[in-house]
C-alpha cells in the first residue's frame, strides 16, 4: 500500500484530524452566528474556503517580496479586497442570504483561520501547497459549519435548504419547532458537543490534563 502523497495529506488532514474549528478553536464566532439555516452556512462556508485559498496563492506568490515589518498589514489588505468582492458579488447575486449573513462576510478579513494560515503555511510554501492547505482548511471549517447549520435548521424549523422535512404540528403533522435552535446558545452546545464527539473517537486530539490530582499518601485513605 503506497503513502498517501504529501500534498493529499495537505488537502485531507484539516478535514477530521486537524480541523481548525473542533482542535484549534478557530472561525467560531461564525460558526455561532450564521448556521441559523443550512444556505446561510453553506455560503459563509464558501465565502470563507475561496478567500481563504485565493488570498494563500496571492500572499505565497509574493512572499519573498513582503517586508516582515509589514507583513500583517500587506496580508490584511490582500484578504479584505477579495472579501469585498466576494461581499459585492454576494449582495448582487444572492441578495436575501447576503442580508441574513449580516456583516459576517466582512469579518471574513479579521478571521483567525484566514490570518493564522496565511501567516504561518502560506507566507513559507509554495503557491500549490499553500492553495491545497487553503482549500482542505477551508473544507474543514465548512464541514463544521454545514454539520451544525443542518442540524439547527432541521430541529429549529424542521426544514433542510427551506424544503419542509419534518411536518410541523400546527399543519397537522407531529413536529413542533424548537425555538432555542434558533438562538446562538445552542449553536455553542452542538459545537460542544462535536468536539467532545471527536475527541472521543480520536482521544489524541484531547489536550493534557493542565493539573494532576494530588496522590493520597499510603495509610491516609
Amino acid at each position: 500500500m503506497t503513502a498517501p502523497s504529501p500534498l493529499w495529506s495537505t488537502l485531507t488532514q484539516p478535514l477530521i484530524r486537524q480541523n481548525p474549528v473542533t482542535l484549534q478553536i478557530l472561525g467560531i464566532c461564525s460558526a455561532l452566528a450564521v448556521t441559523t439555516q443550512l444556505p446561510t452556512a453553506l455560503t459563509m462556508a464558501g465565502s470563507l474556503t475561496i478567500v481563504l485559498a485565493l488570498s494563500a496563492g496571492i500572499i505565497s506568490l509574493i512572499r519573498r517580496h513582503i517586508p516582515d515589518a509589514i507583513r500583517l498589514i500587506v496580508q490584511i489588505v490582500i484578504v479584505a479586497s477579495l472579501v469585498i468582492v466576494i461581499d459585492q458579488l454576494l449582495q448582487a447575486y444572492l441578495f436575501e442570504i447576503s442580508q441574513s449573513l449580516s456583516v459576517f462576510v466582512s469579518l471574513i478579513t479579521t478571521n483567525c483561520l484566514v490570518l493564522g494560515r496565511t501567516e504561518s503555511f502560506a507566507r513559507h510554501n509554495p503557491p500549490l501547497p499553500s492553495m491545497i492547505d487553503a482549500l482542505g482548511n477551508g473544507l474543514g471549517y465548512s464541514l463544521v459549519l454545514i454539520a451544525i447549520g443542518a442540524v439547527r435548521e432541521l430541529f429549529g424549523a424542521g426544514t433542510l435548504l427551506g424544503y419542509q422535512v419534518l411536518p410541523l404540528a400546527e399543519q397537522g403533522g407531529w413536529f413542533t419547532p424548537l425555538a432555542l435552535m434558533m438562538l446562538a446558545p445552542s449553536a455553542f452546545f452542538l459545537l460542544g458537543g462535536l468536539v467532545w464527539a471527536i475527541r472521543t473517537v480520536r482521544p489524541e486530539q484531547a489536550e493534557p490534563p493542565e493539573f494532576a490530582a494530588p496522590q493520597i499518601p499510603e495509610g491516609m485513605e
